[in-house]
């Protein structure tokens, strides 16, 4: 498991493209039969991905951790953006389609993915937080994920935004999660722009076509910086950071956060005339 330290305002402010990519990009996130982890001191999430192609795939316990097993002190948040999979915690299975969500709370001991179909493997992403109670397993499917339609054409913005884990869906510690699909025509994500001090989040991106990408904003609101990102990689957006981006094409992406509260709503808008 890769870990990764926090790195403050002015720090980045400074860093060249090969720095920003080091420090905030997830890549190679999704390769065939592996499970891959990184450890952010950005609120002690782990990012992750799991795609079983011809073997099962177990939740490994990592030394760092310093536990007993993975989600002794954990909670983690699954959601597959592939082919049809298996997520078995415990002895209890559950089949995901693409786009359908799974949460695991603390204290489950045994965690493995497996695929349907090795031709079109599931590809599951993962987002793990520290836990302090244990709220019970549950799994959601898109269509139960009360998709809310924002944004206009016009303004290229038209997205179906699909919430998980949340304060009105499945219950967490402080885990929230879900993701975004743009229409075709529409290109930008998170618009109005913003940031959370209070909490923390990541980006995943995917169904991005091979040679389509994504330009993801990040860095202070008056001190943006940017990463050109691929189908299948991950950004870590710091409490104090905007994240934000415009695609070549529609894509999907995964959000997921961390921190002091788990209150959707909870932005400080950048507005757009305002952002350098």
């Amino acid at each position: 498991m890769e870990v990764r330290f926090q790195n403050s305002p002015k720090e980045v402010s400074t860093m060249t493209t090969k720095q920003l990519r080091e420090n905030f990009l997830v890549d190679g996130i999704l390769a065939g039969d592996t499970l891959k982890l990184v450890y952010s001191h950005y609120d002690r999430v782990i990012i992750g991905g799991a795609k079983p192609v011809t073997q099962k795939l177990q939740l490994p316990n990592e030394p760092e951790l310093r536990a007993n097993f993975f989600l002794e002190r954990r909670e983690i948040g699954i959601i597959n953006v592939g082919g049809k999979g298996k997520v078995e915690a415990d002895g209890v299975q559950y089949e995901l389609e693409k786009l359908d969500a799974l949460y695991l709370g603390k204290g489950t001991k045994e965690v493995f993915f497996t695929s349907a179909d090795a031709a079109t493997p599931a590809d599951f992403f993962l987002l793990s937080t520290p836990a302090h109670h244990t709220y019970p397993n549950s799994k959601s499917t898109k269509e139960q994920a009360a998709p809310v339609a924002l944004g206009d054409i016009s303004t290229s913005n038209k997205r179906t935004i699909y919430k998980y884990i949340h304060n009105d869906g499945i219950q967490s510690c402080q885990l929230v999660m879900g993701l975004t699909v743009l229409d075709p025509g529409s290109v930008w994500n998170s618009v109005p722009p913003h940031t959370h001090t209070r909490r923390m989040e990541v980006y995943f991106y995917f169904d991005v076509a091979e040679t389509q990408r994504v330009f993801h904003m990040m860095g202070e609101p008056q001190e943006t910086r940017h990463l050109i990102m691929a189908n299948h990689e991950a950004v870590i957006a710091a409490p104090w950071s905007v994240h934000f981006g415009s695609g070549t094409a529609n894509y999907g992406f995964i959000w997921a956060m961390a921190g002091e509260n788990k209150e959707f709503t909870d932005m400080d808008p950048a507005p757009i005339a305002s952002l350098k």
